[in-house]
Parts: C-alpha cells; sequence; structure tokens
C-alpha cells in the first residue's frame, strides 16, 4: 500500500497533507524518515509515525457518535446536515455509514463504520439486537397501555410488533424502553397506537454499546475500545474483527 493511502485510510492525512508531512520530514517508516509519499509500505508489518506519533493501522473503522438534534443519519444529503458531518474531514474517504438510523430529531447513541458485513448482521430482523431508548410522552403512559406494548402493539399498518420492554418514570410520561427490533419510526408508531405522543427520544444503548453522557457530550465521537468490539463481534456472530483506531 502507498505511504500516502495508508494514512488517509487511518484518517490520519489527506493525500496531500502526507505528502506535505514527507517532504517536512515528519514521517517516518521503520525509524527512517520516509523519502516520498508514494513509497510502498506493508499496513501490518511496518512501523510508521506521523509527526511523533505511532500510527496503527486496522481493517475496519468503529464509531461511536452522540447524536444532537437536526442530523439526518445519512452518508449524504443536498439539504440536511448529516452525522458524517460531525466528524474530521479526512473521514470522509473512509466510505463511512451509519449502522442503523435515528430521526432526525432523535438523539444519542449512533454506530459509524466501513464494515458492512457486521452492519448487515447487526441490523438482520433475525438478530433481535437490543436496542434502548429514554423517551418522554405527551401523556402518562397507563399500566394497561405498558402491559400491551410488552405484548405487542398493532400499528396503523397492521404490523404487530415483537414483544417489547418499557420502564415508567416519574409520573409515568417519561422512561427507558428497550426494543428487539427496528421498525421505521417504530417507537413513535407504538405511542401513536396507544393514543400517546413521543415529545422526546434519545438510544442510550445498541448491541451492547453504551452512551455516557458524562464521557461523550452529544455531538462528539469516540473509537470504539477492544472490548466493544470484542462485544459487536459475539453479538454479530463475526469470529474476527479487525481493529481499526488510530
Amino acid at each position: 500500500m502507498r505511504l500516502d493511502r495508508f494514512l488517509s485510510v487511518c484518517a490520519v492525512a489527506t493525500r496531500s497533507e502526507s505528502k506535505r508531512a514527507v517532504r517536512g520530514g515528519e514521517v517516518f517508516v521503520n525509524g527512517s524518515a520516509a523519502k516520498n509519499a508514494d513509497m510502498q509500505i506493508s499496513p501490518e508489518t511496518d512501523e510508521v509515525f506521523f509527526k511523533g506519533k505511532r500510527v496503527e493501522y486496522r481493517k475496519y473503522t468503529y464509531i461511536l457518535l452522540n447524536k444532537p438534534e437536526g442530523y439526518v443519519s445519512a452518508t449524504d444529503d443536498p439539504k440536511e446536515k448529516t452525522v458524517l458531518d460531525l466528524l474530521p474531514e479526512e473521514f470522509r474517504k473512509k466510505g463511512l455509514f451509519p449502522c442503523g438510523r435515528l430521526d432526525k430529531n432523535t438523539l444519542g447513541l449512533m454506530l459509524l463504520t466501513d464494515n458492512g458485513e457486521l452492519s448487515h448482521r447487526l441490523l438482520a430482523p433475525k438478530s433481535h439486537v437490543r436496542k434502548k431508548y429514554r423517551f418522554r410522552s405527551k401523556f402518562p403512559v397507563s399500566r394497561e397501555d405498558a402491559e400491551r406494548f410488552e405484548r405487542g402493539v398493532t400499528l396503523e399498518d397492521g404490523y404487530v410488533t415483537k414483544p417489547a420492554e418499557i420502564e415508567l418514570l416519574g409520573d409515568g410520561d417519561e422512561g427507558i424502553i428497550t426494543l428487539y427490533e427496528g421498525k421505521y419510526h417504530q417507537i413513535k408508531r407504538m405511542l401513536d397506537a396507544l393514543g400517546n405522543k413521543i415529545t422526546y427520544l434519545e438510544r442510550i444503548s445498541f448491541a451492547g454499546l453504551e452512551l455516557d453522557e458524562n464521557t461523550l457530550p452529544r455531538g462528539e465521537w469516540r473509537y470504539l475500545s477492544e472490548s466493544e468490539q470484542e462485544e459487536l463481534e459475539k453479538i454479530a456472530g463475526i469470529s474476527e474483527i479487525p481493529n481499526a483506531n488510530i
């Protein structure tokens, strides 16, 4: 792999930035200053330092994002801001995409990756991946409606949802909802079917990943840890997921 492509794939620098860094003597390969940005390297065996920091190559990228309001879950949109706009520019060329979707005004945890197989497995209907949401509703949810929710709700199109979990808090107009499927606007449609309305929705957990707003403020992102990647591997049923952190 070319050195400048390697640095681009690792989201360290663009091709042009890599060339400038090489000319400035800021890129080292196996202890020696790189002479050309197009030199061939082995990502798995060669040791590369960029501006004093070692660059670790991994095949895939996994990013946890705390999505704010007003961003759409897409890779590109001619009119709206997308979740990729919250990442540094160099990630644009990595082919990242959201693993699952949140509505424009739904907040919280999103997984961004370039691993299509893992995403497909996590989102497959038969996977029943657990997703947890913090919600507020226009009216208190009665115990009777909560029991209907937990048995499965018939939506306006006749679809009967799988049983879900709902934990009511406060006066019953807020709480935690846990789903094991992911139909379009599912929680909003379930509450609509009960004669209620969602006024606030935030995803706080997905496929074993947990959102901690104390360490990841709204609009910020981070790489997954090794243990988080291992958990995704188990849930997706993939034997090995190469890391993608820098």
